[in-house]
């Protein structure tokens, strides 16, 4: 029996994609400040694409917009831009480890959706990690504390469109080019924010604000090639204890950006959530492991 395993390289390029993510999640949360969140997932996505266009459009040219399920492709960006627009809209309001850590749970609401919706098999602890997830939930936003209160609700809402976008992900996956995707994801989440972000325009207050928006869309693309070149190299399973990275680098960024900490009882609840992930993801990695005889 051979375990299954992630090599360094793909270890070393999913956590490169965790660290890129929480630092978008840092420049929007600074950016969500002072401009609507419409208008800050908007230019995200813009700019995204069009870095995106830049780079692969001269080589790839139209199959880097073909697509055998259109449908899907719109559904995917839909839940795309909406999840970017729920976070973005959370962490103006919320600290950003703590928004982060609700966030988390979406790869638990993940496998329940794939069991639920594509009859798939319940792998092994999965209730009980859904349960403990969301007693992790509730230790972060408890009555009393500063986090309780509807903005709360809006990285739970971010969570089920992660969900529906990661489901459609799956479905496409072997169906269209993985770079398409990615890229047609981006451009619906642009062109459906373009409906409704104009009204919530404001210029950038000065140039750095201005190379932020950019560097959003930077940072974001960088971020998903990273996480697209990871998978070819090393098994979701295997890699999916790494993801968590992402929660680790929002409680360093947010305390060296925005000085924020979570307290003791939030503190326990970020890491059960991520404890529980990846438990979770251990047990699945197990499970993937191929039997020989």
């Amino acid at each position: 029996m051979h375990a299954v395993h992630a090599p360094l390289r793909a270890i070393v390029l999913l956590v490169g994609a965790c660290v890129l993510f929480a630092l978008l999640d840092s420049v929007a949360k600074h950016l969500s400040q002072t401009h609507h969140p419409l208008l800050v997932a908007w230019a995200r996505y813009v700019f995204h694409v069009l870095l995106m266009a830049a780079v692969f459009l001269p080589r790839m040219g139209r199959s880097l917009v073909r697509t055998r399920r259109p449908a899907l492709q719109v559904a995917r960006g839909v839940c795309l831009g909406m999840s970017s627009v729920c976070f973005f809209s959370s962490i103006a309001y919320l600290p950003l480890a703590e928004a982060t850590a609700i966030v988390s749970i979406s790869p638990i609401l993940v496998t329940v959706g794939a069991v639920a919706l594509m009859h798939e098999r319940a792998p092994r602890g999965t209730w009980v990690s859904l349960a403990a997830s969301f007693a992790g939930v509730l230790l972060i936003v408890r009555p009393g504390s500063a986090l309780f209160g509807w903005p709360a609700a809006l990285p739970l809402l971010a969570a089920l469109f992660i969900v529906g976008y990661q489901l459609l992900t799956r479905k496409l996956s072997g169906v269209d080019n993985g770079l398409a995707t990615l890229f047609i994801g981006a451009l619906v989440a642009a062109a459906m924010l373009a409906v409704v972000a104009p009204g919530r325009w404001q210029w950038p207050d000065n140039w750095l604000q201005g190379l932020l928006f950019v560097l959003m869309g930077a940072i974001g693309a960088a971020g998903h090639l990273l996480l697209v070149r990871a998978y070819e190299h090393g098994s979701a399973a295997a890699l999916a204890p790494f993801s968590y990275t992402h929660s680790v680098m929002a409680v360093a960024f947010g305390l060296l950006f925005f000085g924020q900490f979570p307290d003791s009882v939030s503190m326990i609840g970020i890491v059960l959530i991520v404890a529980t992930g990846v438990l979770m993801a251990a047990l699945r990695r197990v499970d993937a492991r191929p039997i020989e005889d």
